[in-house]
């Protein structure tokens, strides 16, 4: 049963101003989401235009990208429009930390847009609270082939077997590293890959051997020690090990799997602790790989076009190395959902979903801030094999162990997991305390 709105509205109130390092806002706004005209065309009362007998589509597109991600989003729309003279699509930029509140508001009032964007992460909810409408009709009337996408990103979109979302990407946790420093500590191979066996004792050897080697100044592995990378690497050894989802498939109880979960936490807090190659307080993490003053770091791709902007910046990017059992990773996606409207428009609908297909087409423009595209064949085109480094890390689109579709991850990741786990890696609480404390509040967050 859906939710009423008030209580939807709260929810999102709670959460909006929570930023992921993925999707950042944009000032201001970028067309009025409006119908157009052309030549003098009659509007007609659902907002198409018809002209010479041939009928205009316009469309409004709600979306939350700024920076690098909204330019190539713009030039991505703009090409489109020009592909397709009878579908117009209209972008308006609205602030990540407002945009979910604004979209749900405007759904719930029958103003929302035509388009628009949502995380995977965020989906369940959506789907929830009746803001975001099925695809599976009007995809098969678009003609659009789901087999033609990632397997692994799609299904994190399917909900009791119905379509529910136009994957356009995976942003994954992957890792870099800079070619000077570990040429110099001598773990740099001919081809510029790092030298490291893969396995725990293997990364462990090689963060030990970059810190005997390298001055002093340099940190071997740059990383936050609190909230959303430290627990991304969590969620990534964790799913190495073959740990089960923090819910249960009904999604109704806590299911952790707490020796695996144990596991995976005492080895990072080893890398804060005891092996000491992770400072304990490092605010600047990000400036200083960037800076040059660290040898690797982790966190999502998106940094990948900041590094490439970095004079004398020389690095490499690679799937995070296979600490435990198998090749897993934390990742969320960006993808195009129709939302529910007042009034229901066959010819919008299916220029939507047209556009949708054709953003995930054309993923090589997408690419370019550092996104996996979430269409395979994109990876043959010579515009992305021209993009350096996204080829060294596609492989892991198949490889992001994504939550479960639960109304609740975010609570979740935020109530429970970063609690505790903020406190392990500051060495306040053990593994064990920590992750034991973890899953009653997982449990009381579901319950609520």
């Amino acid at each position: 049963m859906k939710k009423s709105l008030g209580s939807l509205i709260t929810f999102v109130l709670l959460f909006s101003m929570i930023l992921s390092a993925c999707g950042n806002g944009s000032n201001g706004n970028a067309g009025n989401g409006g119908a157009s005209t052309n030549g003098g065309a009659a509007e007609n009362n659902n907002g198409s235009a018809s002209s010479g007998g041939e009928e205009k589509v316009t469309l409004s597109f709600w979306t939350l990208f700024s920076g690098g991600d909204g330019d190539n989003m713009q030039a991505m729309i703009d090409a489109f429009n020009k592909e397709h003279p009878n579908i117009q699509v209209k972008n308006t930029k609205l602030e990540w930390g407002e945009y979910y509140t604004k979209l749900i508001t405007a759904v719930g009032n029958g103003n929302g847009p035509d388009i628009g964007i949502s995380h995977t992460s965020r989906l369940p909810d959506l789907v929830d609270q009746g803001v975001v409408s099925e695809l599976d009709g009007i995809a098969d009337e678009a003609g659009v082939d789901w087999s033609t996408f990632n397997q692994n990103i799609l299904d994190a979109t399917i909900m009791n077997g119905t379509h529910y979302a136009v994957p356009i990407d995976t942003h994954p946790f992957i890792m870099y590293y800079n070619k000077k420093l570990l040429n110099e500590a001598g773990l740099l191979d001919e081809q510029g890959k790092p030298v490291m066996e893969q396995s725990a004792d293997g990364f462990v050897a090689f963060l030990t051997t970059l810190k005997e080697k390298l001055p002093q100044k340099v940190t071997p592995f740059a990383l936050s020690n609190a909230n959303d990378d430290p627990f991304r690497l969590w969620w990534a050894l964790y799913s190495q090990l073959g740990g089960n989802d923090v819910v249960s498939d009904d999604l109704a109880a806590a299911q952790i799997d707490t020796d695996k979960a144990v596991q995976a936490a005492q080895y990072i807090q080893d890398l804060f602790h005891k092996h000491k190659v992770i400072k304990v307080n490092d605010p600047d993490f990000y400036k200083n790989f960037q800076s040059g003053t660290a040898a690797i770091m982790m966190t999502g791709v998106w940094a990948t076009g900041t590094w490439e902007s970095t004079e004398d910046l020389e690095f490499g990017a690679m799937p995070i190395p296979k600490v435990f059992d198998q090749e897993a990773t934390w990742g969320d996606s960006h993808t195009v959902i129709l939302p529910v409207t007042k009034k229901e428009d066959p010819a919008k609908r299916k220029a939507a979903i047209t556009f949708a297909n054709w953003l995930a087409d054309n993923g090589q423009v997408w690419a370019k801030a550092g996104h996996i595209p979430s269409k395979p064949s994109v990876f043959e085109k010579q515009e992305f094999k021209d993009l350096p480094y996204r080829s060294d890390y596609v492989s892991v689109a198949s490889t992001v162990k994504f939550n479960r579709p639960s109304t609740k991850n975010w609570q979740i990741r935020d109530l429970a997991m970063f609690k505790f786990l903020n406190e392990v890696w500051a060495n306040k609480m053990t593994p064990a305390d920590g992750i034991s404390k973890m899953a009653a509040e997982v449990q009381k967050v579901l319950s609520e």
